[in-house]
């Protein structure tokens, strides 16, 4: 197989470097104009592994490109969307809420290339509202009047798109819920809902789907780190499939360059199949070619909420 990807990689012609992970930048090429490669990144606040996480994507883009790549780490998703819109970086990985606000900031500027499409064949993931386990709440209607806690408003599966789905089954989520905040990440909703501060909260959830159960999100994470234990949480409510998270690329950047992206990660679970254990992805995952029209739905939901919000109809 990594003959295979091998042969992938020289058809696009990657030129790749030594092993040594040394770069080198040749005159009169993209790789000459561009110097190096400026890559956003949200820092994963559930994932104890995300320092191994980047530097393995760092040290193969750096082999694949013939470029140093800076990583350019933010705590928030705010962040990365700013860091992509306002041309600070030339690739990011983001969720489908946070790539509709680039969208609407910068429109063909940015472009989702990539997604990772599992080994069932599904490119989606869910939104689960979580509740203690030893709460009454068996169901969303039980929830009328009580605490729920958000992840972001920026964030997909933790606001956007579980909000939406409320409204679309009559239930409007500025007044059925008694109070809401943001959390401001899956894990720190999981920890409010743990403590007490929240008698239900919204966090992603993969690996799965509502019939045959789970085995992704924040609060699996934490139970394989020994945080929590995942009998005290109970999902009652959940929405979805919503699109992956997306490789984006500015398109105002060298074609030579995306089409070197595009290739080298395409490539990635083939050629290296230890770096794409190292960046969290399972056997059998790979990524799959998108275009905007992928994550048309999330900017249409991204869109309409800001403009509900605008003429006052939401809070």
């Amino acid at each position: 197989m990594r003959r295979r990807s091998g042969a992938i990689l020289a058809a696009i012609g990657l030129g790749l470097a030594g092993c040594s992970g040394e770069t080198k930048v040749s005159d009169g090429t993209w790789q000459s104009e561009m110097r190096e490669v400026r890559m956003a990144v949200r820092g994963s606040e559930d994932d104890p592994m995300i320092t191994r996480r980047l530097t393995a994507y760092k040290d193969y883009l750096s082999r694949a490109t013939g470029l140093p790549v800076k990583l350019y780490e933010s705590s928030d998703y705010n962040g990365t969307i700013q860091a992509l819109s306002s041309g600070q970086v030339d690739i990011a990985t983001i969720a489908g809420g946070g790539y509709a606000n680039v969208d609407a900031q910068i429109g063909d500027l940015a472009e989702p290339i990539l997604t990772i499409r599992q080994a069932e064949g599904d490119i989606g993931y869910y939104s689960g509202l979580l509740v203690m386990a030893s709460s009454p709440y068996k169901s969303i209607q039980d929830l009328k009047g009580k605490t729920l806690g958000y992840v972001d408003f920026n964030s997909t599966s933790g606001y956007l798109y579980p909000r939406a789905v409320m409204r679309s089954q009559g239930i409007e989520p500025e007044t059925f819920f008694g109070r809401s905040s943001f959390a401001g990440g899956h894990t720190q909703a999981v920890m409010a809902l743990d403590n007490g501060q929240f008698d239900a909260t919204i966090i992603n959830m993969g690996g799965g789907d509502p019939v045959n159960g789970f085995t992704t999100g924040a609060h699996f994470t934490m139970a394989r780190r020994g945080v929590v234990d995942l009998d005290d949480f109970r999902i009652i409510w959940t929405a979805g499939p919503m699109p992956n998270s997306a490789v984006v690329v500015r398109t105002d950047r060298p074609q030579p360059f995306i089409d070197v992206v595009r290739g080298a990660m395409a490539a990635l679970p083939y050629d290296d199949p230890e770096v794409w254990g190292d960046i969290g992805q399972p056997d059998g995952a790979a990524f799959t070619s998108v275009t905007r029209n992928h994550y048309a739905e999330i900017i249409k939901l991204r869109a309409d909420d800001i403009a509900a919000r605008r003429s006052g109809e939401r809070q």
